[in-house]
């Protein structure tokens, strides 16, 4: 062959970063031996690989056709690496979650998945939904969890487990005790809300019925623990994921609000680009994930065991 591994590794790492300095740190090597590599390997094949503009590198149509295919047989020669190796785990995987899934259930499920494959490693980025699937896109991660609707063509979606999104307030608030509210008296309420660009919000206005125009949004915010100190201090009320207001209801202090008029059911799913080889490690903990929510009908009824 013509090529080497060294050289897709070193083209991967400028596909992603978009900089030959990072990506030389990336590879370790120094910034000169990294744009002599790149130059070799189009040279080679008379073929560029990215457009030159100015100092910086943009990846080119050929270069977005190479790029899939160069990730997937680096991940099969990560893999057979680790074998001859004789390594038990199952190498390095990069997870991507939004932040309701990240917060609440990857960080404990990452957890169990270490404590049973001790050399394996993992790093996880929380992120919201919009985020996670250009990462995706870009083979920025192996494997994403999120709470969103995706709809890319070039990304393999699978539904894992459903989850809810529920209306709530302080528990003084006017509307904690008046029984079932419809969307016009939800139209007269100040708003605390998750960032567009979030799969909360996005399921939030879908529930609208396209009145979310009229919104009053007093404050939009991308952390969830931050939302509910907002609306426990009444700034406002919100709509997150139950599973993300559990101990607070249990605590009473924050309450749901009945709101029959809004379809705010949703699915949790796990993404992965469709050109990219599924590794012996994301298949397992996609297995631990649907292990720990067998039998559960949603999120918030998922009952994680302590990790030890």
């Amino acid at each position: 062959m013509k090529y080497s591994l060294r050289q897709l590794e070193i083209f991967v790492a400028i596909s992603r970063t978009q900089s030959v300095t990072r990506a030389a740190e990336e590879v370790s090597l120094s910034q000169s031996a990294t744009s002599t590599a790149l130059s070799e390997f189009e040279r080679q094949f008379d073929l560029q690989l990215f457009d030159r503009i100015g100092k910086s590198l943009r990846i080119n149509e050929a270069g977005l056709q190479l790029l899939p295919r160069a990730v997937e047989l680096l991940d099969r020669a990560h893999e057979i690496e680790a074998l001859l190796q004789g390594h038990a785990g199952f190498g390095y995987m990069k997870i991507g979650a939004t932040l309701t899934v990240g917060n609440y259930l990857a960080t404990l499920l990452v957890a169990r998945f270490l404590q049973e494959h001790p050399e394996s490693r993992i790093q996880l980025q929380v992120h919201n939904t919009s985020t996670i699937v250009q990462q995706i896109v870009n083979h920025d991660l192996d494997l994403g969890l999120i709470e969103g609707d995706c709809n890319h063509p070039d990304i393999e979606v699978q539904p894992w487990i459903a989850d809810e999104l529920v209306v709530f307030s302080a528990p003084n608030h006017p509307l904690a005790n008046i029984g079932k509210i419809s969307i016009e008296q939800l139209l007269q309420e100040p708003w605390i809300l998750r960032e567009k660009g979030s799969g909360t919000r996005e399921t939030f206005d879908r529930a609208l019925h396209n009145n979310h125009a009229r919104l009053n949004i007093r404050l939009e915010l991308e952390h969830t623990e931050a939302i509910k100190r907002a609306v426990e201090s009444g700034l406002g009320i919100d709509c997150i994921s139950r599973l993300a207001l559990k101990d607070a209801f249990r605590r009473g202090s924050l309450v749901p609000l009945d709101t029959p008029a809004l379809n705010l059911s949703r699915y949790f799913y796990f993404l992965w680009h469709k050109q990219k080889y599924q590794t012996t490690g994301m298949r397992e903990f996609i297995a631990l994930c649907r292990k720990m929510t067998a039998g559960v009908s949603r999120s918030d009824l998922v009952s994680l065991p302590d990790i030890a």
